[in-house]
């Protein structure tokens, strides 16, 4: 598919079909895809809840508006930002440091000067880390909508829930926030698709502050 047909028949479909299932293989092929998409240093700071099981799909529906999509959808994700992704010693911070100096794009000597501009960029503030890993979440999130378009799979983005509720309920730890929930399966095609929403032009996007 080119990538404008992609784009433009992504859609946040209200219902799905409960009896097409999505297999573990495709999942992973979907998540694997969209892990291809930047982020700062290469940091990564998202994660994923995986929920298939009915239970835990309900126990989610409860604390997101009560919203169908949650638990008709074969998998709904808890998309996760880590707010300490760019933490020196973090697991994943050292690891791209190694994997860095591998491909001869880093070297050992300048490790002091990396864990140091990180800390400036994204550890300053607890609005800076807040912004680091919901921003690049946030670009995972968007690659997972249209790498499932392309696969044939539809997706449903929400921010329509109880925050401190399903982190609780799921045993999330503090350094994450909850960007989003993510439903992925099929459309139900007994159901009506409406029309696309209206979009904002190139006029109304472009500003200029005097």
């Amino acid at each position: 598919m080119e990538f404008r047909d992609v784009i433009s028949k992504r859609r946040a479909v209200n219902f799905f079909d409960s009896q097409k299932p999505v297999s573990h293989e495709l999942l992973k092929e979907l998540v694997e895809t969209a892990a291809l998409s930047p982020s700062g240093f290469n940091l990564q700071p998202w994660s994923l809840i995986v929920l298939r099981e009915q239970e835990e799909k309900m126990r989610l529906r409860k604390l997101a508006w009560n919203q169908p999509k949650v638990s008709e959808a074969p998998v709904t994700l808890i998309m996760l930002a880590d707010r300490n992704g760019w933490e020196k010693g973090h697991p994943f911070v050292e690891k791209n440091f190694k994997e860095m100096v591998k491909t001869g794009s880093m070297k050992e000597e300048q490790y002091d000067w990396l864990m140091n501009s990180f800390n400036g960029l994204y550890g300053e503030s607890e609005e800076k880390k807040q912004a680091f890993a919901c921003k690049n979440t946030a670009f995972f999130a968007m690659a997972l909508m249209l790498a499932a378009r392309d696969m044939g799979l539809d997706t449903h983005p929400m921010d329509g829930f109880d925050h401190d509720g399903v982190r609780k309920a799921f045993n999330i730890p503090e350094n994450y926030w909850i960007p989003l929930l993510l439903s992925v399966g099929y459309f139900d095609e007994k159901k009506t698709l409406h029309p696309p929403k209206w979009r904002k032009t190139f006029e109304e996007i472009v500003v200029k502050f005097d």
